[in-house]
């Protein structure tokens, strides 16, 4: 039998490969590199970094206000004291023009990491990302989807950006309705990706930051129903289980790109 041909006589069909990140809060380096040896990169957002909960000097927030202020932030939010930390982030802000400090910060990171993404790139939004500026950074090679469908080597991948409401009252945060109607637009796929994990205890606890990140029931009742090969996701840094099956669906949160560097690799 000739080489690279079936017991047909056909030549095998070339195999598919794609790498999944999230979580990227700022990981330039690493994402000009996250593409390499795939057909394509999926990125499921959160390109801002605004804290870094594990390294306080790093990050828009303790560039301006210095590394001892985001200690006590971080401090009075994983104590879940939000309305302290909200007194005194208005106690920092006070005489500062809020909205330009951190545009143009967010601006300046934006710059940087669109221009790292390969080429192709299917990006939706985090919910700390801020939607309204990515117009005006995605080059040629970069899709972005937020309740839209794509196909990729012969199997369709949903892609639902954004958060849920949460007492954080990050940028990109919509109501359950909404994330909702998102959910029911891309309707059955065989990868459906999204920013947040389903409504699951062990996938949206953050063993870290020791509180339960919002998941999505519309998710996880879209899962249940259309039963998607896979249901990709990030958000929950540290989460309990970072994998497991719901039915016929294996759910993974793909990693804290930011810390880890190593996307996650989906072949078929």
């Amino acid at each position: 039998m000739p080489a690279g041909t079936n017991s047909r006589g056909a030549a095998p069909r070339r195999r598919t490969r794609i790498h999944v990140v999230s979580d990227v809060h700022g990981n330039t380096e690493a994402l000009a590199r996250a593409g390499d040896g795939a057909d394509a990169l999926v990125c499921l957002g959160d390109l801002v970094l605004f804290l870094d909960y594990a390294d306080h000097s790093r990050g828009i927030f303790p560039d301006l206000f210095g590394v001892e202020n985001a200690d006590r932030i971080v401090a009075l939010r994983t104590a879940r004291r939000f309305e302290e930390a909200r007194d005194f982030g208005r106690e920092l802000w006070a005489g500062m023009d809020r909205n330009a400090a951190i545009t143009g910060a967010v601006r300046k990171q934006y710059a940087e990491m669109f221009a790292a993404l390969p080429t192709p790139t299917y990006a939706t939004y985090g919910n700390v990302d801020i939607p309204g500026l990515w117009p005006e950074y995605v080059r040629p090679g970069t899709t972005v989807l937020d309740g839209e469908r794509v196909e990729i080597g012969g199997r369709v991948l949903g892609f639902v950006g954004g958060g849920l409401q949460s007492p954080m009252r990050t940028p990109y945060e919509i109501s359950d309705e909404e994330y909702a109607a998102k959910i029911e637009a891309v309707g059955p796929v065989d990868v459906l990706c999204t920013h947040i994990p389903p409504d699951v205890p062990e996938l949206t606890y953050d063993t870290v930051a020791r509180r339960f990140e919002r998941g999505s029931r519309a998710l996880l009742d879209a899962i249940r129903r259309t039963r998607p090969r896979y249901s990709v996701f990030g958000h929950v840094h540290q989460p309990l289980v970072r994998r497991m099956r719901i039915g016929a669906t294996e759910c993974v949160n793909v990693g804290h790109f930011a810390s880890t560097g190593r996307p996650w690799a989906l072949e078929w």
